[in-house]
């Protein structure tokens, strides 16, 4: 009688595999872009800090605003494969040539390298996003399982982790072979990262479609998603709870990555160390983040979410507040530091996105429908406008403290105080304004596993009743 067992049965160990694997490749691209570009933009391209901020902010924002489109057409999307898999499938391949692209020094002129990057920036985040938002929608589509969409997630960002761990040890073995030519590092470095992040999108795709294929036919059936895009997001918004995990998750995020956007500049200007170290400063984080991701879904399961993301969040607030006050020398402290951030990291990739398939069933409660691609839309566009000013001002804020570029092919010049100051304060006192915000929402969130549980009670009777009227 109930036609939605498939959604609220546990998922096989293959299933989550598959599905944990789609997050691969976009995770090696992001993770490669969030540690190595606006680097790359200074001191391989030879771009000012501002104009590389400006770029990463335009293209940022453009990702933000095709974030609603791609999202409301993949809701729409009728398809054999379902709503999502057409656009992953046909997506994978301009998002690995475009993903190259970026990584690519056409000129010397800036004018020409700004508008070059501009456009591919912009090209770029929307291959991504026609790819990996889709994806993500796919996880409320798996199961409704509030420990399975804990559990699920937990596969989900074990490859998500495990691809950044793995950028980080290409990008440190290329840098190894070619130590004295950046532009050809990075040129290696795009066109390997590109192949392997292309693949296992197909895999996602050929190991989860049995899974969804009933449950996508049903929903389509009973779903009305031809709504026009300012109602879908005055419902969206509508969502109390929504809104704290949209600020949770831009919190987080702002954390994680302005972090990871400044650590090359911390590691190599202030800190004095080899450039090929930075990749290993990254990794104790990044494998730290991967140990602890299943250890945070089991404790999960005891405790529930808030009270992981407190505990993990606590001691991410340490660790950066160490990273400020770290002197030159102090090497071991910096990877201290660095494991004791990833306890927090972790926490970043899992809770967040745990949640959001929880407000979805309140909106299916609420409206009798089911908007995945609005929600994880939304979500994600408010968190990249943040992390694109965030980003522009971190960029403004090293030009503005006198920040010097590098030259291709000169030795990187001694940076000024100010600018050594500025570097600092954007790895430690500002990322952990954003985490004590985070955590306020986190108190505030209003869905416990046992609020949870009532809402899909009362999702089954609404079911059941309507599958009894229908007889």
């Amino acid at each position: 009688m109930n036609n939605f067992s498939p959604q609220t049965e546990k998922l096989n160990f293959w299933t989550k595999l598959a599905y944990g694997a789609g997050d691969l490749g976009p995770a090696i691209c992001a993770n490669i872009q969030v540690f190595f570009l606006l680097f790359f933009f200074t001191n391989v391209a030879g771009l000012p800090a501002g104009i590389a901020g400006s770029i990463l902010m335009i293209g940022k924002i453009s990702d933000a605003i095709n974030d609603p489109i791609i999202g409301v057409m993949s809701d729409r999307t009728v398809h054999p494969w379902g709503r999502r898999y057409p656009w992953m499938v046909f997506g994978a391949i301009p998002f690995g040539i475009l993903f190259f692209l970026q990584w690519i020094v056409p000129s010397t002129n800036q004018s020409f390298l700004f508008w070059y990057y501009v456009i591919i920036a912009i090209l770029f985040n929307l291959a991504y996003t026609v790819v990996n938002l889709p994806y993500a929608a796919l996880t409320p589509e798996l199961t409704q399982n509030y420990h399975e969409r804990t559990s699920l997630n937990s596969f989900r960002f074990a490859f998500s982790i495990s691809g950044s761990i793995l950028s980080l040890v290409l990008a440190q073995l290329i840098f190894s072979i070619f130590p004295d030519n950046p532009i050809q590092q990075y040129i290696v470095l795009g066109i390997v990262c590109a192949i392997i992040a292309v693949l296992p999108i197909y895999w996602c795709f050929l190991g989860t479609r049995k899974r969804t294929l009933s449950v996508n036919k049903k929903q389509e059936e009973d779903n009305n998603t031809n709504l026009p895009i300012v109602e879908q997001i005055r419902v969206a918004f509508s969502n109390g709870p929504f809104l704290f995990v949209i600020g949770i998750y831009l919190c987080s995020w702002l954390g994680v990555q302005l972090t990871a956007s400044i650590l090359p500049y911390f590691v190599i200007n202030w800190m004095g160390l080899l450039e090929a170290t930075f990749p290993q400063v990254a990794i104790a984080v990044q494998g730290t983040a991967l140990t602890m991701l299943f250890v945070w879904s089991f404790v999960s399961k005891k405790l529930g979410k808030k009270a992981v993301y407190f505990m993990g969040v606590c001691l991410w607030i340490i660790a950066q507040g160490g990273l400020f006050f770290i002197q030159p020398g102090q090497v071991g402290l910096l990877y201290f530091l660095a494991i004791m951030a990833g306890f927090g990291v972790s926490i970043a990739y899992l809770v967040p996105w745990s949640m959001i398939p929880d407000v979805i069933d309140l909106d299916e409660l609420n409206t009798g429908q089911r908007r995945e691609g609005i929600f994880y839309s939304f979500m994600v566009f408010l968190q990249k406008v943040g992390l694109a000013i965030g980003l522009f001002l971190v960029g403004v804020a090293l030009d503005i403290a006198g920040f010097i570029e590098s030259i291709p092919g000169e030795t990187p010049p001694i940076q000024p105080e100010s600018a050594l100051l500025a570097i600092r304060v954007a790895i430690g006192p500002l990322p952990t304004v954003f985490l004590v915000v985070g955590l306020l929402l986190a108190y505030l969130y209003p869905i416990t596993r046992e609020v949870h549980d009532e809402i899909l009670l009362k999702l089954r009777e609404r079911k059941q009743n309507l599958t009894t009227n229908s007889d």
